[in-house]
């Protein structure tokens, strides 16, 4: 089974994607399912997991929505009002769903880097570990330590952490390096957190080579091993730095000397344990 584990569908004209720039004549368009399909064709994937880009339970339901109509999506990450004890209502009826798979907020859109160690949230980590759902830990470099904690605090928590937690490739230095490495060495050591393969490319000057994201590949795929790592296209935002296939191809590139064994955890088999899928 081949998957790519983190991708995207939109419609901008339905008004809920803050983060996206109108004026931006990749990301400001729909993208659906036949857009997605000639890649997935192209390398054999055989199903995907679709990632929420709206910080609203109205896009979480357009997303399984999607999904019942599109036998390749075989998961949603969708989203609830961490800020609102409320919604635990709203993630039970979600988890009844069968293709909605946990929970992603967009943390690294909130300014507080502290905002997942306030009190008010918690009854959401804690609804995900009782209702048996995913946590998609999205963040930068500075949000490592927090993760950590979280993380320790909520053992039971099957948590996959997005795009590498985002190291800033354009800004590489020794010192940038180290922080982000440390971190995520940290993750991979003290607790039981998965790791997305994902979004390199965006994180890279327009000009990337495949060789500015070797050392971040092979230390994630050290630090956690290839039965915690999983690929993912982040398709479309991917599209604001390279084609689909030109991230898979650099990714191939970058994991070129792996087993075979290994290969297929990383490209298929990793998420669909995480995810719990069974094609």
């Amino acid at each position: 089974m081949k998957i790519d584990a983190h991708q995207h569908f939109w419609n901008p004209t339905r008004g809920d994607y803050d983060w996206m720039p109108m004026d931006n004549e990749i990301l400001a368009r729909p993208y659906g399912p036949t857009d997605l399909m000639p890649h997935l064709e192209g390398y054999g994937i055989d199903a995907t997991i679709l990632v929420q880009a709206a910080a609203t339970v109205h896009e979480t339901e357009y997303l399984l929505g999607i999904a019942d109509s599109t036998p390749f999506v075989a998961g949603v990450v969708g989203w609830v009002d961490f800020e609102n004890p409320g919604d635990l209502a709203v993630l039970k009826r979600l988890s009844k769903h069968p293709k909605f798979k946990g929970v992603r907020p967009m943390i690294q859109d909130i300014p507080d880097v502290n905002w997942m160690l306030r009190d008010d949230v918690q009854w959401g980590f804690r609804a995900i570990c009782d209702l048996d759902l995913t946590f998609d830990a999205l963040g930068f470099p500075p949000h490592l330590e927090n993760f950590l904690s979280i993380l320790k605090r909520y053992p039971s928590m099957r948590v996959v952490i997005d795009h590498c937690m985002k190291p800033q490739i354009r800004d590489h230095s020794v010192e940038n390096f180290r922080f982000w490495a440390d971190g995520m060495l940290r993750l991979a050591e003290d607790t039981k957190a998965f790791c997305k393969f994902s979004a390199l490319v965006t994180e890279a000057d327009p000009g990337w080579i495949v060789e500015d994201f070797k050392p971040y590949a092979d230390h994630v795929i050290s630090a956690f091993g290839a039965d915690r790592v999983m690929w993912g296209s982040d398709w479309p935002v991917c599209r604001l730095a390279a084609s689909y296939e030109a991230w898979r191809t650099a990714a191939e590139a970058l994991t070129i000397g792996l087993t075979a064994d290994e290969k297929a955890e990383i490209y298929g088999g990793t998420a669909a344990r995480f995810y719990r899928i069974d094609l």
